[in-house]
């Protein structure tokens, strides 16, 4: 049988903390039209297929510090995450989908690139689903800009600073304002 693992990140063009990636093996008997972008379900829909993946599937996630994302760049320290998501597989995959078109390098595995993979593939899309990022600062609002530089978000960097969460080495929030 051969089994098809989906892999996708969260964080990327986030402002704060780690970048994040799943890896998912979905069980044959998951009902696969449920799994849909992670951005085009909403924070409640997520948090039921998240349970809902997690218990019909093979999954794992990694992610790579904010250290990691400032000392090599984001690019690099995502396909790390995705990497170490991959290896923490209790299952080898046969194949492994990866949402995008970089790839990381690892070798025994057979990997492939899906552009929108998010959108086209339902193991990439669970990946999408239980990767996403939660921290919880209210005043940042995360829970629904996901760290992203949102105007809401800019404007409470301004008033509030930047927190030890926050990638500062990234462009806006090097130029915003001191740490807290």
């Amino acid at each position: 049988m051969k089994l098809i693992a989906g892999v996708d990140e969260v964080g990327r063009g986030s402002l704060v903390g780690p970048v994040y990636a799943a890896a998912v093996i979905l069980n044959h008997s998951i009902n696969k039209k449920l799994l849909k972008d992670s951005k085009k379900l909403s924070k409640k829909r997520r948090e039921i297929l998240a349970q809902y993946i997690k218990k019909n599937s093979t999954w794992a996630i990694a992610k790579a510090s904010i250290s990691e994302i400032e000392k090599k760049n984001i690019l690099q320290a995502s396909l790390m995450a995705m990497k170490r998501a991959i290896l923490k597989l209790k299952k080898k995959p046969s194949i492994i989908l990866i949402d995008g078109n970089k790839l990381p390098k690892i070798e025994n595995y057979k990997l492939k690139s899906v552009i929108k993979g998010d959108q086209k593939i339902p193991s990439i899309s669970a990946a999408s689903i239980i990767a996403k990022l939660g921290i919880k600062y209210k005043s940042y609002s995360w829970g629904q800009n996901y760290g992203y530089g949102t105007k809401k978000h800019l404007r409470a960097i301004k008033k509030f600073g930047v927190t030890i969460h926050h990638r500062k080495t990234f462009s806006p929030v090097n130029k915003l304002n001191t740490s807290k």
